[in-house]
């Protein structure tokens, strides 16, 4: 998940079944247009060319690309739009993004939506050069004032870990629990400070433990779920009962970590409970949403209809651009307090802190 900052985006949550949705971990690209919506009716068309380039772990993250992907999905299959995804490879240069932005916009596809804060410097140097074309990027805000012809599409997760720290020390029974961070940069560090200030809103004396699985410019603490199982091993041995994880596909470990101690954890991005593995979905209590898949769907949608959306495009909590998750039943007894604390963020009483 690099995971990782304004518009109201009130649609309903794509269920995040891509299990079938199968991606190259080479690089590789996958075509695709929207499926037929049924022998009786034509299926709907567009002439947009929808590119995507995805950060680290693709399609099958359980997290980060698969939100984004579910957005893609939803987008061509009501709009009929032609798409193509990129993937990136792990350890790769700011040259090999620029190539692969390079390769969409001289195949004609527009927008290009670049997921993750990592293709900054690759979409800075790639969008002058094709002026015609609108880009997007996921989770980075820098760009879009010197360059009209990119949108920034970031999210305030800070928001949404307040709410799942308010949870996390609700339902601690030892007033201990923990953090795992992929990689040590600020994106990161505001789902930190979000959680934090959550959980001590409800327990101001709980003790939190906090772990970066990597510092830049080593982005591995996205994708090494043995080093996301270890980290939250730790934690689990010096008394934490409840774990969250801001780390991208790292996050596997944590869950068969909690599984294996008896604690629970707390998924990120997506609603990981629909989306682990079976034999670890009990134990995640809960999930940050970060509607990845509402902003990729946003700006597919203003492109089809002829204005793409420009600037910074904030999906906040107010927007329904972040929230929390309830599909394990088990965390229904702390959803009240959690949806409190959620109304007085929005009405301004509570200032979230973000670093």
């Amino acid at each position: 998940m690099y995971k990782g900052l304004k518009i109201a985006a009130l649609l309903a949550a794509s269920t995040l079944a891509l299990a079938a949705c199968g991606s190259s971990s080479s690089g590789g690209t996958t075509t695709s247009a929207a499926p037929a919506e049924s022998s009786s009716s034509a299926a709907p068309t567009s002439d947009v060319k929808v590119g995507l380039a995805y950060d680290i772990g693709g399609r099958g993250d359980q997290s980060f690309n698969d939100s984004a992907a579910a957005g893609l999905d939803k987008a061509a299959a009501e709009f009929g739009v032609e798409i193509k995804e990129l993937d990136a490879t792990a350890g790769e240069t700011d040259a090999q993004k620029e190539e692969r932005l390079t390769t969409l916009a001289e195949a004609g596809y527009n927008p290009i939506i670049a997921v993750g804060f990592a293709y900054a410097v690759a979409v800075g140097k790639v969008a002058p050069e094709f002026p015609e074309i609108q880009f997007a990027i996921v989770d980075d805000s820098s760009l879009s004032e010197a360059n009209k012809n990119v949108t920034s599409l970031v999210f305030a997760e800070n928001e949404g870990s307040f709410l799942v720290g308010a949870i996390a020390a609700q339902a601690s029974k030892t007033g201990n629990i923990g953090f795992v961070g992929g990689v040590n940069v600020p994106l990161i560090v505001k789902f930190e400070k979000g959680f934090e200030a959550g959980a001590k809103a409800v327990n101001p004396s709980i003790k939190i433990q906090t772990k970066y699985l990597t510092e830049p410019p080593d982005f591995s603490g996205f994708g090494d779920p043995a080093k996301g199982k270890v980290a939250a091993e730790g934690m689990f041995d010096g008394g934490a009962d409840v774990v969250y994880h801001a780390a991208g596909g790292s996050g596997g470990g944590v869950f068969e970590a909690a599984k294996a101690a008896g604690g629970l954890a707390i998924g990120v991005d997506s609603d990981q409970y629909l989306t682990a593995d079976a034999s670890v979905k009990d134990v995640i209590l809960t999930s940050m949403l970060k509607r990845v898949d509402v902003a990729v769907y946003e700006m597919i949608k203003s492109a089809v209809g002829g204005t793409p959306l420009t600037g910074v495009q904030t999906f906040d909590l107010k927007a329904d651009g972040v929230g929390f998750s309830e599909s394990n039943a088990a965390v229904a007894e702390y959803v009240a307090k959690a949806n409190e604390l959620k109304d007085q963020i929005i009405a301004g009483t509570i200032t979230v802190p973000s670093s």
